[in-house]
């Protein structure tokens, strides 16, 4: 099953993500089926916060991906409507 969820870079205490689909089996920083956008919790800015292609979500959650919780939230709060 494939699955939307956070991929982690940066480095220690400050952490940044980026959105993926990916396969449900692959480790967390393993392959990625698709890159998505990119959630920065530790930006100043609400705006600068969080970059996500709304487009390619909508494909993906329309085709039967599953967003993990924290993904689900994102979502939510950025208004893409999850099920």
């Amino acid at each position: 099953m494939v699955k939307l969820r956070l991929k982690r870079f940066g480095r220690r205490h400050r952490s940044f993500f980026r959105l993926n689909a990916m396969d449900s089996r692959s480790p967390r920083d393993g392959r990625v089926i698709e890159e998505l956008g990119w959630y920065d919790p530790n930006a100043d800015e609400p705006d600068k916060q969080v970059s996500l292609n709304r487009d390619r979500i909508e494909y993906w959650l329309s085709v039967g991906a599953q967003p993990s919780d924290t993904v689900r939230d994102l979502l939510k709060r950025r208004g893409v409507a999850v099920k």
